[in-house]
């Protein structure tokens, strides 16, 4: 069974930075795509970043660009997504997700086309 897990979320005040690491418990070579999402109370999930995990083509959501980074680190088996300049509108739970099948989650930026999530962890900003 896939198990996703995520960690270093926090608390953290507006102008600040955070790393989020998810780590499989599967190679995640073995998947097509791995990326992150977040939730506020009350708003829809939405698409933060994703990679593809062969040639490391990456896409993020409008509203981090130029902000968040993710990296996906096959020696250690783990995707991470570096939050820096972090705002008040940044709060939610992150979930990190992932899929087999490149052509289903390449470039989506939608929930259906990530099959594994985590449990996800909570981002606060102040």
């Amino acid at each position: 069974q896939v198990q996703l897990v995520e960690s270093g979320g926090g608390s953290v005040q507006s102008g600040g930075s955070l790393t989020l690491t998810c780590s499989g418990s599967v190679n995640i070579d073995n998947f097509g795509c791995m990326g992150w999402f977040r939730q506020a109370p009350e708003k829809e999930r939405e698409f933060i970043a994703s990679q593809f995990t062969g040639a490391g083509t990456k896409y993020y959501g409008d509203s981090v660009s130029g902000r968040f980074t993710i990296h996906l680190d096959h020696g250690k088996n783990k995707i991470s997504l570096q939050m820096d300049n972090l705002q008040s509108e940044d709060t939610a739970m992150y979930y990190c997700a992932a899929d087999d099948h490149p052509r289903r989650c390449l470039g989506c930026r939608e929930n259906y086309c990530f099959r594994y999530w985590g449990q996800g962890t909570q981002v606060t900003v102040s």
